[in-house]
């Protein structure tokens, strides 16, 4: 039965060069051409033929290639194995797509960013931050009483990876800063049901490490 990593093809069309964008895309995956949507096995007439056109149609239409390699069974049917690849996104037609349980389907703009992000071993928090005039007083306060340090100055935030030379402050760095500018928390305290609100806090514009612990004191 398909599956997150398996789809079943009675033919070969198009539709299955979404499915390797997908598998590329996230995670391992195998389609087995010559089966139906109900499990049985209907074969391919012409094997050779066929996985020819299926290594063409990868070759023209997923960019970059995927890893994928061809198995011919003795059922007569074909098995299309996808690896999971390092330089995310792989489009088809220029547009990058996922598994949904059992269907494939188009990510959309905000999951397409973060392919291309994992493309380049890059993640949010090491991106550049627009806002390079930052304080740290809070993250300092709680690094010298942790680490028992004397001072804390730029070669603190170039240890802890907030700051480098070429690019300034990262997104992390705006995260730890006394102004951070990202979306807070919002902590509610409901009653007896969700429309009984006790008590209701929005922690934002600081530094998430202040959060974190203001958010531990509304806790307990």
């Amino acid at each position: 039965r398909e599956n997150q990593s398996l789809e079943l093809k009675e033919t070969v069309s198009n539709s299955f060069l979404k499915t390797v964008s997908a598998f590329a895309n996230y995670h391992d995956g195998e389609i087995i051409f010559g089966v139906n949507d109900e499990g049985d096995i209907v074969g391919i007439e012409d094997i050779q033929k066929t996985c020819l056109s299926i290594e063409n149609q990868i070759n023209d239409s997923i960019k970059p290639k995927p890893d994928y390699s061809l198995k011919t069974n003795l059922d007569r049917t074909i098995t299309l194995s996808v690896k999971k690849g390092q330089n995310t996104p792989y489009r088809y037609h220029g547009k990058a797509y996922k598994r949904n349980d059992t269907a494939t389907i188009e990510v959309d703009e905000i999951e397409e960013n973060r392919l291309v992000l994992q493309g380049m071993n890059l993640s949010f928090e090491e991106l550049p931050s627009k806002e390079q005039e930052l304080f740290f007083d809070y993250l300092s306060r709680k690094i010298k009483e942790a680490l028992d340090l004397e001072s804390f100055n730029l070669d603190t935030l170039k240890s802890l990876t907030l700051f480098h030379v070429k690019t300034g402050y990262n997104n992390a760095a705006a995260l730890f800063s006394d102004t951070n500018s990202f979306p807070g928390l919002d902590i509610v305290v409901f009653g007896s049901s969700i429309n009984v609100m006790k008590r209701r806090v929005t922690l934002a514009g600081q530094s998430i490490l202040k959060q974190y612990y203001d958010a531990l004191d509304i806790f307990r």
